[in-house]
């Protein structure tokens, strides 16, 4: 009797955030799309806290177009810290992630028993696929003899930040620091926030020294769209790179958020506008800004004249939550403001940013930069005023506009509570931002190509996935 083909399993750990945990499962979907010997397990951690990850997982488990992916949710921690203790989120999150490391261990030796038990179709467990800030799970790897990866859904830029961060001088808080993925000197002024305190400082050294220790740095870009940052991370002793995107969900929450209703309400509003006329505000899923600066964009948004969909929630509630939507917009615009634009604007609160993204209707994007938005946004060939918040959000806004010229500036360094974007500012940035002539969108439109190649068959990214699945195999 012939043997039955060998199949092979991989494990995917993410922080659980939702800009995180979607390129990690749209990426497991992917690598087993490509190669059918293999199935995907997903460690979900939980946190109460940010219920719209839970939401996204539960639509993707009953899904049958992701029957090869399973969703395992771990066992929830009792001993954790109070979130009062930490300076950040961050903070939080990496002791929350480090407290899970024995049910992790526990998962997959389950996992890995299960496996071994299929005799007649052999199972092996080929890989286990840490994110940016699950790097406490090399360990398990290592105690387990499990090849592990690095799932980066960020951009080679900041990969190369993350590497060079022990030499590179915080402290400086004045000098521009030369990083070897970026042309161009970085501004400290445009380093993530959290990584000039002290709490968020040792969180990002911790993480990024623990990179070398994987077989492999998969990152969520493609060579076409950062050429030089790729070739600057995948050379030197460092582990292989793996350029493999865009990694997107392109149905997006349309298909699972539950506010359907305010959803359709949207796309038929958008229905009734003329092509590429719109200019569409969003800050993501993290994104909020003070009533100051609402009414700063109000103004802007008023003298320009032009169409828009403003995306608009107010700040959390609580330490870890995320916006919420406003009860009352008129208390947070200027006096009158949705009765003057009511014919050429509309003002709302989540939206299905990818959806939106994808419509004829849109022109342009003030966004806030986060990767994810950058990637769906050149996938559509919307180009980008950039506004960015927190995070690597600074750093990206930077690479977008003064390296690779991808992007018309608002602001390349906001900081949310010290800086406040004037309402002609605005209006400047959105009237280039539409301009139908300007150069930017003429290179976003053909990075939108270039996106779509990366990922057909013989594309740098195919390509790039298929050289990691054999090195997967052969583990």
């Amino acid at each position: 009797m012939a043997m039955a083909a060998r199949k092979y399993e991989v494990v995917f750990i993410s922080t659980p955030g939702i800009g995180n945990m979607v390129p990690l499962v749209e990426f497991a979907q992917r690598l087993i799309d490509h190669d059918h010997r293999f199935s995907a397990t997903i460690l979900i951690i939980t946190m109460p806290e940010r219920p719209l990850v839970n939401t996204y997982v539960q639509s993707r488990a009953s899904s049958p177009a992701t029957n090869t992916v399973r969703f395992l949710h771990l066992p929830t921690v009792e001993d954790l810290p109070s979130p009062d203790q930490f300076q950040s989120s961050l903070g939080f999150v990496c002791c929350l992630i480090e407290k899970h490391k024995p049910q992790v261990k526990q998962a997959i030796t389950n996992l890995m028993a299960a496996t071994e038990s299929k005799s007649n179709s052999p199972v092996r467990l080929a890989g286990l696929f840490v994110d940016m800030f699950c790097t406490s799970m090399i360990d398990i790897a290592k105690e387990l003899s499990i090849a592990c990866y690095l799932f980066f859904a960020s951009p080679a830029t900041f990969l190369s930040f993350m590497l060079h961060l022990p030499v590179l001088d915080i402290e400086r808080l004045t000098a521009e620091l030369v990083i070897p993925a970026f042309l161009n000197p970085v501004p400290a002024t445009v380093l993530p926030p959290s990584v000039l305190t002290k709490e968020g400082y040792a969180s990002f050294l911790h993480n990024g020294l623990r990179y070398a220790e994987t077989k492999g740095i998969i990152v969520n870009t493609y060579v076409e769209l950062e050429p030089h940052a790729v070739n600057s991370v995948s050379t030197g002793p460092l582990p292989l790179v793996y350029p493999v995107g865009p990694i997107l969900d392109l149905s997006g929450p349309a298909q699972w958020h539950p506010d359907g209703a305010h959803h359709e309400s949207i796309m038929r509003w958008l229905d009734d506008q003329p092509s590429s006329s719109v200019v569409f505000l969003c800050f993501g899923s993290m994104g909020s800004l003070s009533g100051s600066q609402v009414r700063e964009i109000a103004i802007g948004l008023e003298r320009a004249g032009l169409r828009f969909l403003w995306a608009l929630r107010e700040k959390p509630k609580a330490f870890l939550h995320l916006p919420n939507e406003y009860a009352n917009l008129e208390k947070v615009l200027p006096d009158g403001f949705l009765e003057r634009t009511a014919g050429f604007g509309l003002v709302c609160g989540w939206v299905p940013q990818v959806t939106i993204l994808a419509h004829k209707a849109i022109g342009g994007f003030v966004s806030h930069c986060g990767w994810n938005s950058i990637l769906e946004s050149l996938w559509h060939g919307v180009p980008i005023a950039t506004w960015p918040i927190y995070a690597e959000q600074q750093m990206n806004a930077f690479e977008m506009v003064k390296e690779l010229g991808l992007a018309v500036e608002i602001s390349l360094d906001y900081k949310e509570g010290s800086d406040l974007v004037r309402a002609e500012e605005v209006e400047r940035g959105i009237k280039r931002l539409m301009d139908g002539e300007d150069e930017v969108r003429t290179k976003v439109k053909e990075m939108s190509k270039k996106s779509k190649v990366a990922v057909m068959e013989n594309g740098s990214s195919y390509r790039s996935l298929g050289v990691l699945i054999e090195e997967l195999v052969l583990n």
